[in-house]
């Protein structure tokens, strides 16, 4: 079919924001490459969906979201008198929506692990090859991605304090496992952006928004996504697949899709995508770009099976929703605990000590609802003067501003000793 006769102006019926429009046919077409569809098969939470059940949404529905308050972020700046382009404009929703291209399967779980490169540099590797394909039309968005474009306003509407990622994934992400408490007056918040010297700001009117925005991104972590069910099944699949990396380096055959078996076996660096490292036939960067939840799950789903007694046990485990305790401590674990534990699972588990490494995980949680050494929030007073969120605000946002640790161990539930 021709593609230029295909109606590019189209409608989404989105079931948090209500119907969508793509504002260029560039962006359709972005939209419609593959890179773009593989996000479709990568779950926004991970493993939320074991606690809360209606948590399958997938990274596409989120940077569609995003995109479209983009464009509402927009709207609001120009009528304020900032100048956006319509290439600038363009530009920076692209770069929204490439946003979370690069990221592996089950959300940032794999990242250390199966893939040791993070997201944000497998999205400007994989947005560099797109730019490639698109013949340089996606050059300004990349630049923008990049906090290389001379407006960084732009830059921190894509990643910022008050990004658009944020205010999308929150308002979804609460949507979708039915916590209430991330909810957030996003329309109100997206009303009072404005531009002081170059910088994002928010009018004083605002303020009270702020402050709820900075409370449910903090509880959000500790309800949604550093829920102690979800930190189990993560570190459970981490565990998985460190047990089927060591089997297929010993030499031993099992299932796995031809696109995950190509990482089960490698190890790859960032230089090897960087230099297109060709692997079977294919640059990493391409076996990346067809590595998605379904080959995880099919994998492990086989593996149940599997003569070897540890990766049976810990993919039963998984799929069977019979996940392990984890117990979060104040302090990190002692070495005299985890030795305890490890016989402990020797003697009832694996019988062989090198085995019962699999069965045990250690490790750290934390949270920060307000980074202000990276960015503050500013509030934008109605005399042109502006003040850190904290100063700012009349409660104590310490709270906020404070990493909370939270040290955890995670072992099979039968084992459970002081």
């Amino acid at each position: 079919m021709d593609q230029n006769n295909i109606n590019k102006k189209k409608i989404i019926n989105d079931p948090v924001f209500g119907f969508i429009t793509l504002q260029s046919e560039l962006i359709f077409d972005i939209l419609e490459h593959p890179y773009m569809q593989r996000l479709r098969r990568i779950k926004q939470l991970g493993f939320s969906f074991m606690v809360y059940p209606g948590a399958n949404h997938s990274r596409f529905e989120h940077v569609l979201g995003a995109s479209h308050l983009m464009g509402q972020a927009i709207s609001v700046l120009r009528l304020k008198g900032h100048e956006i382009t319509e290439e600038e404009a363009d530009a920076v929703t692209i770069a929204i929506l490439l946003h979370d291209i690069g990221h592996a399967p089950f959300s940032h779980v794999l990242e250390n692990s199966l893939v040791e490169v993070a997201h944000e540099e497998l999205s400007l590797l994989l947005m560099n090859e797109m730019n490639r394909q698109f013949n340089g039309r996606l050059t300004l968005a990349i630049e923008i991605f990049q906090n290389k474009y001379k407006k960084k306003f732009l830059h921190q509407l894509v990643t910022g304090q008050l990004d658009m990622d944020r205010l999308d994934y929150l308002s979804r992400d609460s949507f979708f496992t039915g916590v209430a408490e991330g909810v957030v007056g996003i329309d109100r918040i997206i009303k009072m952006l404005n531009v002081w010297d170059d910088q994002l700001a928010v009018d004083l009117k605002g303020i009270y928004s702020i402050e709820k925005f900075l409370i449910a991104r903090r509880l959000m972590y500790w309800q949604v996504y550093l829920h102690k069910t979800v930190v189990s099944a993560e570190f459970l699949l981490i565990g998985i697949l460190k047990r089927a990396k060591d089997l297929f380096s010993a030499g031993h055959q099992l299932f796995a899709t031809p696109t995950l078996e190509v990482f089960l076996k490698n190890n790859f660096t960032s230089q090897n995508f960087w230099d297109n490292l060709n692997v079977e036939g294919k640059t990493v960067l391409e076996w990346f770009a067809q590595l998605d939840d379904n080959d995880i799950i099919s994998s492990v789903k086989e593996w149940q099976f599997h003569s070897d007694p540890v990766l049976s046990s810990l993919s039963k485990s998984l799929i069977q929703r019979r996940l392990f305790k984890v117990k979060l401590k104040k302090k990190p674990v002692s070495k005299k605990w985890k030795e305890k534990m490890l016989q402990h699972i020797t003697d009832e588990i694996t019988g062989d000590p090198e085995l019962a490494k699999y069965f045990l995980m250690t490790g750290e949680i934390t949270n920060n609802a307000y980074n202000r050494n990276t960015e503050n929030i500013k509030i934008l007073f109605k005399n042109g003067k502006v003040k850190d969120m904290e100063k700012a605000s009349d409660i104590n946002l310490a709270a906020f501003t404070k990493t909370v640790r939270k040290f955890f161990a995670c072992y099979p539930k039968e084992l459970d000793i002081n």
